[in-house]
C-alpha cells in the first residue's frame, strides 16, 4: 500500500454568503466518510486549513498573506490515504462527499524520501 494526499480546492460551501447550515451538513457528510475510510484501513491523516496564513518566497524570504491564489484554487485542506495504487486512491477520492458541492480534488502520490 502506497500513501497518497487529497488536496481539496473549492467548495461551494466555503465561500462568501453561504449558510452556516450547508456548512455543517457538509462537515457531517465529511466526518461519516473518513470514519468509513478508518474502518477500511484507508484514512491516515486529516486536516482541515484556516483561511489564513503567509508566504515565504524566494531567495530574500519575502513574506505575503495568504490565502493565495483565486477563492476556488485555494486549498481548504487534506487528506493522506493508503491505497494499493493511484487508480485505487481516485476511486476514493470520486466517493468524497465535498463533490457535490462542486469541490475539486487534486490526488498526488507521497514520494518515500
Amino acid at each position: 500500500m502506497e500513501n497518497y494526499m487529497l488536496l481539496f480546492r473549492g467548495s461551494d460551501v466555503y465561500q462568501p454568503g453561504q449558510s452556516t447550515e450547508a456548512f455543517q451538513a457538509l462537515k457531517q457528510e465529511m466526518i461519516h466518510w473518513l470514519g468509513d475510510l478508518s474502518k477500511k484501513g484507508a484514512h491516515v491523516a486529516s486536516d482541515p486549513l484556516q483561511p489564513t496564513g503567509k508566504q515565504v518566497s524566494g531567495a530574500k524570504k519575502t513574506v505575503t498573506d495568504g490565502p493565495f491564489g483565486e477563492a476556488k484554487e485555494i486549498i481548504g485542506g487534506c487528506t493522506v490515504i493508503q491505497a494499493k495504487d493511484i487508480h485505487e486512491a481516485v476511486e476514493i477520492a470520486k466517493s468524497c462527499p465535498i463533490l457535490a458541492s462542486n469541490a475539486n480534488i487534486e490526488v498526488r502520490p507521497i514520494q518515500k524520501l
